[in-house]
């Protein structure tokens, strides 16, 4: 199995894309504006996308690649796309996406019998099995339902997981969770730096201080990569990170970077 980086930055700027991660060529985790960087022929191929919440820089493409890739995939006759997220996140893409003025509602086109996208929901600890891939799904902390997920590298994962936290500030559920969850990798969020605590408390994210508080809860030292920073702050932020003593190995993420979990 292989993550491919398609967009890990906190907002846009030329070369930021925001948050998406290709598995394999058919499942999407997250569709924010990196997704609009695959190939036509590469958009059709996915057949399933896991919404971590409804904020816009996580579900922009959502609609986007709808469109594109409905006259190919009807030709082709192939079921709907699968966009797995809690319901809550659900509703809020029916209420204010596919809601016929802000976008159509691929989930009724090109015909409600035949529609391109497929809603379901899933709930916190649920796993998802597709093919010999496992998804977990698994607890955030954020200003709206949200959840992470977990990449499961093999049947009895003994490869460890590729984590990918979603959006969130202090989450012991997630620590007591990752406790008995051998490692491969851990994508976590730090979107603002330590000057900027207080926004990042509001906003329910993390600033480095409290990075370095969430990852003492890890029992091992674990590959880690930062997600999420602002366009022209990653120097900042991660310098902010690299002078904190850590076992752990930590490093910005990179769109583009690609992933490869063992079966």
């Amino acid at each position: 199995m292989q993550i491919r980086v398609l967009g890990c930055s906190g907002s846009i700027a030329s070369g930021s894309r925001t948050t998406s991660f290709l598995l394999d060529d058919d499942v999407l985790i997250d569709a924010g504006t990196g997704v609009g960087d695959l190939t036509l022929d590469e958009m059709v191929a996915i057949d399933h996308i896991f919404i971590s919440h409804s904020h816009l820089d996580h579900v922009l493409a959502i609609g986007l690649l709808a469109d594109s890739v409905t006259r190919r995939r009807h030709a082709q006759q192939r079921p709907p796309v699968r966009v797995h997220a809690l319901a809550a996140t659900l509703q809020a893409l029916r209420a204010h996406i596919f809601n016929g003025v802000i976008w159509p509602d691929f989930t009724r086109l090109p015909d409600a019998q035949n529609p391109v996208l497929q809603l379901v929901p899933i709930e916190v600890g649920q796993v998802i099995e597709l093919g010999a891939r496992r998804i977990e799904v698994l607890p955030a902390s954020h200003t709206v339902p949200a959840v992470g997920y977990a990449v499961l590298g093999g049947a009895d994962a003994a490869h460890g997981a590729w984590v990918f936290t979603g959006d969130t500030g202090p989450n012991p559920p997630l620590w007591a969770r990752l406790a008995s969850l051998p490692l491969a990798a851990l994508v976590i969020e730090t979107a603002f730096r330590d000057d900027e605590h207080e926004l990042a408390d509001i906003s329910r994210h993390l600033c480095p201080a409290a990075l370095k508080r969430e990852l003492a809860q890890l029992a091992a030292p674990t590959d880690v990569f930062i997600t999420h920073i602002k366009p022209g702050e990653v120097d900042a932020v991660m310098s902010e990170i690299g002078a904190q003593s850590s076992p752990h190995r930590i490093r910005a993420l990179v769109s583009g970077q690609v992933m490869t979990l063992g079966r």
